[in-house]
């Protein structure tokens, strides 16, 4: 018999979500960020513990998440904060202002899909500046199952706000827990080869290396085998990279091809 999702749920950690054998609260490091950041995230979002909204929340000092419901939108006044001008980021939106002051700005990310975020568009319109910016290259969230060109996670989102705005030391620490957080979702879902193929171009073992050590398998024959994978993988993607092509997150991952398409 199947098992019920609703009577006998998935033992998770109650901090980083993810099930206890690839627990990641060792590696959380709180970013500290000038700029004020809140999440509007569609109620069906709040749900999916991959979702990187629930990653912002976590480790971004002083984010706020507001769930959204077609029939239950939060009030202006419970989102915004006074003093500051709400950049409501959205492709559709205005050039970012060149001028923006990081202290002066708070950014609102709409946390769904592209039918949920266009929703959520249409019940803000009017609450701030809708600002757009180019966000360009390929994404590193890994846990959704068709990766289009121009296609990234809320917390990549955040991302491109604090490079735009010169804020590299933010942007590299929670760049750095953006990683870690789809590095356990790849281990969870059982992505063996996918997660090798992630881990060889990350920077996690640099940074984390304790952390990534006590996440690889535990018996020595398991843990001899992935490590060996990694080994051809990091060989694969430093000559793809020597020769200029960049890895390809879907080469040679017919084995793990079947993966969720959350956020």
């Amino acid at each position: 018999m199947a098992r019920s999702v609703v009577h006998n749920p998935t033992l998770r950690c109650t901090r980083c979500q993810h099930i206890p054998r690839w627990c990641v609260c060792a590696g959380l490091r709180a970013v500290d960020c000038p700029v004020a950041v809140d999440v509007l995230m569609h109620t069906r979002e709040f749900f999916r513990p991959s979702s990187t909204g629930h990653l912002i929340q976590r480790v971004v000092a002083g984010a706020r998440t507001h769930v959204y419901k077609h029939d239950a939108v939060p009030a202006r006044d419970q989102v915004v904060r006074p003093g500051k001008e709400l950049w409501v980021l959205h492709p559709l939106g205005e050039p970012m202002p060149v001028d923006g002051v990081p202290e002066n700005v708070q950014v609102l990310l709409l946390d769904g899909s592209w039918g949920e975020a266009a929703d959520m568009k249409k019940d803000i319109e009017g609450w701030g500046r809708r600002v757009s910016l180019p966000m360009t290259g390929k994404s590193r969230y890994w846990l959704r199952a068709q990766q289009g060109e121009g296609q990234f996670s809320t917390v990549e989102a955040l991302l491109f706000v604090l490079k735009a705005l010169g804020l590299k030391a933010e942007h590299d620490a929670l760049s750095v827990q953006l990683e870690l957080h789809v590095y356990a979702g790849l281990r969870t879902r059982g992505q063996t080869v996918m997660a090798a193929d992630f881990l060889a171009t990350s920077p996690l073992r640099a940074v984390m290396p304790e952390v990534i050590a006590r996440m690889h398998p535990q018996s020595p024959e398991e843990r001899a085998a992935f490590s060996a994978l990694l080994k051809e993988r990091t060989a694969n993607a430093r000559v793809h990279t020597s020769g200029g092509a960049g890895i390809s997150e879907r080469q040679g991952l017919a084995k793990d091809a079947s993966y969720s398409d959350s956020r």
